[in-house]
């Protein structure tokens, strides 16, 4: 059987963090944590309960972010992140298969390198080769 890449995460943007935070908090009970200018000013949703590595507990489940609006980035849609072993071997996979990746990968500190693309429909999907640990 041909390996399959899960997904791993799902990601948002928003215009408002503080209302971002409030609404999921309050509505679904998922603990939220901001980061800075130095992150992005990006935040995590942690929807399930994860281990001392940060990795869920409950197989088939996933945790989130949320990143701000900006004016000049394409495709700000809800997205999913899909874990690969090889970012560059996947870029190259996407991109034969009629995908269009969206730049070069980015290193997230303490995560790995991460990279979006556009599929074949038009959605925007992201692609993440952890940091092994």
């Amino acid at each position: 059987m041909t390996k399959m890449n899960p997904v791993v995460h799902f990601e948002m943007p928003y215009g408002d963090k503080d209302r971002l935070i409030n609404f999921y908090t309050n509505a679904f009970g998922w603990q939220m944590h901001k980061f800075g200018e130095e992150m992005g000013n990006y935040v995590t949703a942690s929807t399930t309960e994860t281990d001392e590595n940060m990795m869920v507990k409950t197989p088939g489940t996933i945790n989130g972010g949320f990143f701000p609006k900006k004016p000049d980035w394409p495709a700000q849609y809800p997205s999913v992140v899909i874990a690969v072993e090889d970012i560059k071997e996947a870029m190259n996979k996407v991109t034969e298969a009629g995908g269009k990746v969206l730049g070069e990968p980015m290193e997230i500190p303490g995560v790995g390198r991460y990279v979006s693309f556009t599929d074949t429909e038009g959605n925007r999907v992201s692609i993440l080769q952890a940091i092994r640990k």
